[in-house]
């Protein structure tokens, strides 16, 4: 169970140890991050070159015992782990002998609590990474809780791997012969001379290091360097033999070489009395620069020392969640606190670097570039306006994207081995986070941003890789070879555009090598992603409207775009919107982009384009909408989500329930690209509630079961059914589901999905997690992949500007609350804490009839006790307004 015990997010488990696959991202700012578990497994790296501790996946997490420990040997002859990790302890799992042990944890901090019935003492092990410095802290204090004083000699011991995780299979024991390891006064030193893969020999410089002191600044008396000295002869790292033997170590000054590295420090005996306790700091880290050691360990030399830098670390990264609820329901206000903190993981973690490591070598996808911006928008504006405007220079002149992206804001990277693979969704997200950008901030001036396009061999959409192709900047080049820059509107008309044209044998657009679901990559050749196609058409809908407010807002009536893209506007009015006649419009314009462009722009009118997008998602819309269509039963039905590789439609309804085959995606996309009517929204979310709802493992499943392994469209139906992209509930398009559904004014559904996945989150005996989101719900209800999936910032989204209504309009900031009755508190109030447009904002809904929505109207508003002017559905306060205020600020909200 878990348990909230402040304000801020804070919590505790009981026995987490209990617990399989569990663990808790620790990381600062400059680079270092870390993955720690109930017993202190878990490793530690910089990047995929740099691990000080040997890398793991979930599997490793209980299986093996190299991880962070802490022994004590008594004057009893007796040997006590403080982290719970030895032979002893775990052969005492399960029974009344067993530890009592705990986790505490908050924003990048981790306490280990630890007591032993069968030896009266204790220990607390917190763990963090100070926000400024690439080390990690464990403060140790070991309290004797026995009536009798007790003799103490304590070992920190934690393994130093020291080089790339490619080497946990490539060279793992040549690569421990690179290793040049000594002991100095505080700890040990490994300094590999160099490092090698198949990319070949680098040079290194960099030294692995685990040293410390206890609370008075003493420095161990001996050191047990290597694995060899460590564990000893037959001995293993849960029965060390140096630890049970009460081996001396070595002195500091010694040296030895080609050697697996253990940074095992042996402290000097203590005697505890009753109560009496002992604290001590034992530092984790990596440095170019071996005088910083001894600067970091004169930094944090006390364990006042310690302290005061723990609470700098948590109120650092409690200060970056400046987003807070107030509902009914205080372990969901906390529970947001930790969904709030998710995107930040995202960002320092990438999708590489915890247990469930998900895929990569630690960089981005291009989803992950726009959809980590939309929690930003709310939590750390200042950049954002630099990160989307480097992020348009990974798009093609084709629309299609770069797909390796490199470290820093904006460099994307040629993949030289020109592999080429296109998901055919990742047109969308550009625009949905700039349009929630505009409206955040109302600085439409960021569309005349000019950006250069992405260029390297890979052309035609990638289906072509051009090998004779040279250009180190890859960057677009006109023929006179300069480098071509286009507005921002126009790398959205790009995108938006190629991707509409690009139609297979039904109409829909072409699935490529996948949509946002990754896994459904086995259709390239004929397959459809009918899903997407409904969500295109919306972005359509909201592309138009954006360039009409752009020009009404900037006294305009035409744009300048490249000469290139004309073809693509022009055509479609003229054609006679049939598959050849889009396919062959595509093609004409890739043509004219494979290469050099002419580097010229053409003047088009407004009116003109406004009406042509207009017009084609109108087309879009209707052709969708009368082919794609099923009638379920009892006044029910769905859309239709792909074509598979032998063209065939994937979802159909049967008169047996089991026989029907129905997926999530297709009908968050049409709802949300208002392709779906308002009354096949009632039949959709019935239909859903039918046939993928399961509120017990957190809400709506991915899709039902196919009962094939499909190979005509995805691995996924590779998969037991259940797991991941096959039918578990998948959180991100769970969350989508809701907001797509609020969007539409179908609060209570909308919300039977936030909560479900809150519940299933917080029902830790099943979900097995900490608080969070996690990326899916498996079939047993285990969540899967915690902390770094993007349903957290659409989760962050959905409560404030959908639930809570709390939006931008064009720089305006707009109130139309969505809450349900069951949200509001005991007082009849709901609450939200945000920043919009550099002032801080505290926001109460209140609820004095107890009305339900759909029900109540917005009766009276105030503004800093001052009376604002509404209408019944919502209240806008206008920027010029906002920018007047001070800084921080009340609203209140009377619905009636």
């Amino acid at each position: 169970m878990i348990d909230f015990i402040d304000k801020n997010g804070t919590f505790k488990v009981s026995k987490a140890e209990d617990t399989s696959y569990l663990y808790f991202p620790i990381a600062g700012e400059k680079g270092l991050k870390a993955s720690v578990t109930p017993n202190l497994s878990g490793d530690s790296m910089i990047d995929q070159e740099t691990f000080l501790l040997e890398p793991v996946s979930v599997e490793n997490l209980h299986n093996n015992k190299n991880g962070r420990n802490f022994w004590l040997y008594m004057d009893n002859g007796k040997v006590w782990s403080a982290v719970g990790n030895s032979a002893d302890q775990e052969s005492k799992k399960f029974t009344l002998s067993q530890d009592e042990s705990s986790v505490t944890a908050g924003f990048m901090w981790h306490k280990a609590s630890r007591y032993s019935n069968d030896y009266k003492i204790s220990a607390e092990i917190t763990s963090f990474i100070p926000v400024d410095a690439n080390v990690e802290i464990m403060s140790v204090c070991i309290k004797n809780e026995s009536p009798e004083p007790k003799t103490i000699t304590p070992i920190a011991a934690v393994p130093i791997y020291g080089r790339s995780a490619d080497n946990l299979r490539d060279h793992r024991n040549v690569t421990s012969m690179l290793h040049r390891i000594k002991t100095i006064d505080d700890g040990v030193l490994v300094t590999p001379t160099m490092s090698f893969d198949e990319k070949g020999h680098r040079m290194n410089h960099k030294t692995y290091y685990v040293v410390g002191v206890d609370e008075c600044g003493n420095a161990p008396k001996g050191f047990f360097p290597t694995v060899e000295s460590y564990i000893g002869e037959g001995g293993s790292f849960a029965k060390p033999r140096s630890v049970y033997r009460q081996e001396t170590g070595v002195a500091a000054g010694y040296t030895v070489d080609g050697k697996e590295a253990v940074g095992a420090l042996r402290f000097a005996e203590v005697k505890l009395g009753y109560n009496e306790s002992i604290v001590y700091t034992i530092m984790i880290g990596v440095t170019e620069d071996v005088a910083e050691i001894k600067s970091l360990v004169n930094r944090f030399n006390t364990s006042a020392a310690v302290t005061n830098e723990l609470e700098a670390t948590k109120k650092y990264w409690l200060d970056k969640v400046n987003v807070g609820f107030k509902t009914g329901d205080k372990a969901f206000d906390e529970y947001m606190q930790w969904v709030a903190f998710q995107p930040f993981l995202r960002r320092v973690y990438g999708c590489s670097f915890l247990p469930y490591h998900d895929y990569g070598r630690g960089g981005r996808g291009w989803r992950d570039l726009w959809q980590d911006c939309l929690s930003l928008l709310f939590m750390e504006p200042t950049d954002v306006r630099k990160m989307i405007v480097a992020n348009f220079g990974g798009v093609r002149m084709d629309g299609s994207n770069a797909t390796i992206i490199g470290e820093g804001s904006g460099n994307f990277i040629a993949d030289r081995n020109g592999i080429a693979r296109v998901w055919m969704d990742h047109a969308y997200w550009p625009l949905k986070t700039l349009l929630l950008y505009i409206n955040q901030s109302g600085d439409y001036d960021i569309l005349k941003e000019q950006v250069p396009y992405f260029k390297d061999s890979i052309v035609h959409r990638g289906t072509i890789v051009d090998k004779k192709y040279q250009n180190s900047e890859n960057k677009q080049l006109t023929v006179d070879k300069e480098i071509y820059v286009g507005s921002i509107i126009e790398h959205l008309l790009v995108q938006n555009l190629a991707a509409f044209y690009e139609v297979g044998e039904h109409g829909v657009l072409r699935l490529r090598g996948a949509d946002w679901n990754d896994a459904l990559d086995m259709a390239e050749v004929s397959g459809e992603s009918v899903a997407f196609s409904y969500a295109y058409v919306g972005n359509l809908k909201d592309l138009s409207k954006l360039i009409m407010d752009y020009s009404t807002k900037e006294g305009i009536d035409t744009i300048s775009i490249a000469e290139e893209l004309i073809v693509l506007i022009n055509s479609y009015i003229r054609s006679d919107k049939t598959i050849a006649s889009k396919r062959e419009i595509l093609e004409n314009y890739m043509k004219l982009v494979d290469g050099d462009i002419s580097g010229k722009q053409s003047i088009i009118t407004v009116a003109s384009l406004v009406d042509t997008i207009n017009k084609m998602a109108e087309d879009f819309a209707n052709h969708l909408n009368s082919n794609e269509w099923i009638d379920g039963k009892e006044n029910e039905g769905w859309f239709n989500s792909y074509y598979d590789n032998s063209k065939r439609k994937v979802e159909f309804f049967d008169e047996a329930d089991e026989k029907t085959r129905m997926m999530l995606t297709g009908q968050v996309f049409a709802i949300m690209g208002n392709v779906a009517k308002d009354d096949q929204v009632k039949k959709i979310t019935k239909a859903a509630d039918r046939y993928l709802y399961k509120g017990e493992i957190g809400g709506y499943r991915l899709n039902t079961d196919f009962a094939e392994v499909k190979s005509d469209l995805g691995r996924m139906f590779g998969f037991a059914y259940g797991e991941k992209e096959n039918g578990a509930v998948f959180s991100h398009m769970s969350v989508m589901y809701a907001n797509a559904l609020y969007q539409r004014g179908f609060a209570k559904e909308g919300y039977k999905s936030l909560k479900a996945l809150f519940d299933a989150s917080m029902n830790f005996g099943v979900s097995h997690i900490y608080p969070g989101i996690p990326e899916y719900f498996a079939a047993d209800g285990r969540g899967k992949y915690p902390y770094l999936t993007g349903a957290a910032s659409w989760y962050l989204l959905t409560m404030i500007t959908e639930v809570f209504g709390v939006r931008g309009n064009g720089g305006n900031l707009q109130i139309a609350p969505s809450l349900l009755k069951e949200q509001f508190d005991e007082n009849d109030q709901a609450k939200i804490e945000l920043n919009f447009a550099d002032k801080r904002f505290e926001i109460i809904i209140e609820n004095p009839d107890k009305k339900d929505f759909g029900s109540y109207k917005i009766k009276a508003a105030y503004l800093n006790e001052s009376k604002l002017p509404v209408n019944d559905s919502q209240l806008i306060i206008t920027r010029n307004i906002i920018e007047r205020l001070e800084n921080n600020n009340n609203i209140l909200v009377v619905l009636g």
